[in-house]
């Protein structure tokens, strides 16, 4: 007997939607104003996994200018029919306040590896969009609905309308199929069929600490739907000692082996501020059928596991990804992101100066159109990362250098810069909810040098920055800062009960140029490291 160490998908990968198909199993999560859209994984074993190419590459698929943080891309649906790959995603265009502007899209591949196709236009009453292929061939969008009056539930319901591949839209009438249980806040919808019935997983109690997994059932497609009589069959709401929180919105697999497993949203809090600056991961359980018909987890409680017993299938590991990037491959490495727009020659590149990363400056942190910022996620506690720039900026206006980033009001960055006094210089900028900091006693004078190399160490919630002029004989800058902070529990922001920020995302580290000035100054970046160390 072998078992798996949760969560499987560490670090940002939320909102999970897993297939099999024959003997290969492929999770999609959510990427939000990530680009590019979409983060699959395939694995053979339930245990080792490895990123495919991003399905979402291109700006007709996925045109996320001007998306709000935690906008873009929430809760893709990965499903596989008739030798057809299947997914659905929306595009959120603005999430807070009373209204959501949320579009759903449909595209397919007859390969996971692509190409996708241009996307099918679905609807936008809603979020978190799943498609359903029942046994005569049809097929059904479910998706929740989005109610914005002030004396209704905002989540109102579980749409269920039916879909035509061959007129490539939604057809006939529209059903509200579950309105929810007390829990409220229902959300995530997938449907199963199990012997004779029809089963309706959803999230609710909200993407929290209250997230739970509920599951009811009918006889007909279109309901009246049976709530599941003991409540929800997967919660860590009320369970503080358990290493694994936030457990919701889950999805389910057969294996070949006819094993039942579902993954699951999770978060690992940091102590004491329980906030999780890997953002929301991936996590997987085992299941089994009732013998009257209702889905249990395997270890005869409500409570995720943070071991899991893995099924009879032979391991099969894959190659480890190496740590250092040197910029010298024909393409960015598939672990990169940039913020809402795709990888074009005009800001970012590997083919002007072979074996660096040329990035041209462009608008700040606080825009939500077009930053020149490339980072991967944090996907450890215990992690380091390195790069070395070359720059050589003209005005104050010019910028570059390493960043923690969370959203546009929540980082650290290590800048170089131009001084009217200092030259060039390093210095540490911060956003905290907003609110920008620049202390003065961090800014050193580097003026003279050709290069300047920089590295985070970050170790549960200690984040220590340092420069170096040789990369051997490094030089902390500014005090340790908390790493806690770069997590969506602590930017979800309310004033008066007013909600004027929130996260669904995680902590990313990266590289980026600004140019206020629109001179678009280059910086050149030589490699960038990503390594991960053994946990306390």
């Amino acid at each position: 007997m072998s078992f798996v160490t949760n969560p499987i998908l560490p670090g940002f990968n939320p909102d999970p939607s897993i297939v099999r198909v024959e003997d290969d199993y492929y999770i999609a999560t959510s990427t939000f104003e990530w680009f590019p859209g979409v983060q699959i994984h395939h694995s053979r074993d339930l245990k080792n996994w490895r990123l495919l190419p991003h399905p979402l590459t291109r700006k007709s698929q996925l045109d996320m200018l001007g998306d709000p943080d935690s906008g873009g891309v929430w809760a893709p649906c990965l499903s596989y029919d008739n030798g057809t790959f299947y997914l659905i995603y929306t595009d959120v265009k603005s999430h807070i306040g009373p209204f959501k502007d949320t579009h759903n899209y449909l595209i397919t591949a007859n390969d996971i590896m692509g190409p996708w196709s241009e996307p099918v236009y679905l609807n936008s009453s809603g979020f978190d969009p799943s498609l359903f292929h029942d046994d005569d061939g049809r097929k059904w969008l479910v998706n929740m609905v989005w109610d914005h009056r002030k004396n209704k539930n905002s989540f109102g319901g579980i749409l269920l309308q039916e879909y035509s591949p061959e007129e490539k839209k939604l057809i006939g009438p529209i059903h509200n199929i579950f309105k929810g249980t007390k829990l409220g806040l229902t959300e995530a919808p997938h449907l199963y069929k199990h012997n004779d019935y029809y089963y309706l997983m959803t999230a609710e109690g909200g993407t929290r600490y209250e997230h739970a997994v509920t599951v009811a059932r009918s006889k007909s497609l279109f309901g009246p739907y049976e709530v599941d009589p003991t409540g929800p069959i997967l919660t860590s709401s009320g369970k503080p000692e358990l290493e694994l929180q936030k457990a919701g919105h889950a999805s389910l697999v057969h294996t070949q082996t006819n094993e039942l497993y579902l993954v699951h949203l999770t978060g690992r809090p940091l102590k004491p501020s329980m906030n999780c600056n890997l953002g929301r991961e991936t996590a997987i359980q085992k299941g089994v059928w009732t013998e009257d018909g209702w889905l249990r987890l395997a270890n005869g409680t409500t409570s995720p596991d943070a071991k899991v017993e893995l099924p009879s299938l032979p391991e099969c590991p894959f190659e480890r990804e190496p740590e250092t990037d040197h910029f010298d491959g024909e393409e960015l490495s598939i672990h990169f992101s940039s913020l809402r727009v795709p990888f074009t020659e005009e800001w970012v590149s590997i083919k002007e100066r072979p074996g660096y990363l040329r990035l041209k400056g462009r608008e700040s942190f606080s825009s939500s159109h077009t930053q020149s910022l490339i980072a991967r996620r944090q996907q450890a506690f215990s992690i380091s990362a390195e790069t070395v720039v070359e720059f050589e900026p003209e005005t104050f206006q010019q910028m570059a250098g390493l960043v923690y980033y969370y959203n546009s009001r929540n980082y650290y960055y290590l800048w170089i810069s131009h001084d009217e006094e200092l030259g060039k210089c390093i210095g540490i900028m911060a956003s905290d909810q907003g609110v920008y900091t620049e202390p003065l006693e961090t800014l050193v004078s580097i003026d003279g040098w050709n290069q300047v190399f920089l590295k985070a160490d970050l170790h549960y919630e200690e984040l220590q920055f340092y420069f170096s002029e040789d990369g051997i004989n490094w030089t902390k800058i500014g005090p340790v800062l908390d790493a806690s902070k770069i997590s969506d529990d602590h930017v979800e922001l309310k004033k008066g009960g007013t909600l004027l920020d929130q996260g669904f995302t995680g902590a990313f580290i990266g590289v980026c140029a600004q140019d206020l000035s629109g001179r678009k100054k280059q910086a050149d970046f030589d490699y960038f490291t990503y390594r991960e160390r053994d946990e306390k």
